[in-house]
């Protein structure tokens, strides 16, 4: 069933208030929305009718692996993540991801990488038509 999109205001202040801010210089957040764009056609070009929707789920224990493996790359202290389910229409919220460390290029690096491994080895994405 879907889910209630958080707040990322209350995320930052959560974020901020926990004890490794300090050593945070800098926050990105992801948010993954649902488009009508079908995938096959943003990424390979192929000619393909547009999506009504889409079915989505995720592995939480993977998605807890991936969140494990980011906190392991340089310079990263704070990690959030949201996915939604179930039946999801255009414009929904996916996925919510937070990074917060020292510097940019490590934030920026580490956003990519989580939000790929997500995408990529933890979520399953059924196209709607």
């Amino acid at each position: 069933m879907k889910k209630q999109s958080p707040s990322m205001d209350a995320w930052l202040k959560e974020a901020k208030a926990d004890p490794v801010a300090a050593k945070v210089g800098m926050f990105l957040v992801h948010n993954g929305v649902v488009r009508e764009t079908a995938k096959a056609k943003v990424r390979l070009g192929e000619d393909v009718a547009d999506i009504k929707g889409m079915e989505f789920s995720y592995d939480e224990q993977k998605v807890a692996d991936a969140v494990a493996e980011a906190y392991k790359l340089e310079g990263i202290y704070y990690i959030k993540t949201w996915l939604n389910e179930g039946t999801l229409e255009i414009g929904d919220d996916i996925m919510y991801v937070l990074i917060g460390g020292d510097i940019r290029p490590h934030v920026v690096d580490a956003l990519q990488f989580l939000v790929g491994k997500i995408k990529n080895e933890c979520v399953i994405e059924k196209e709607l038509r």
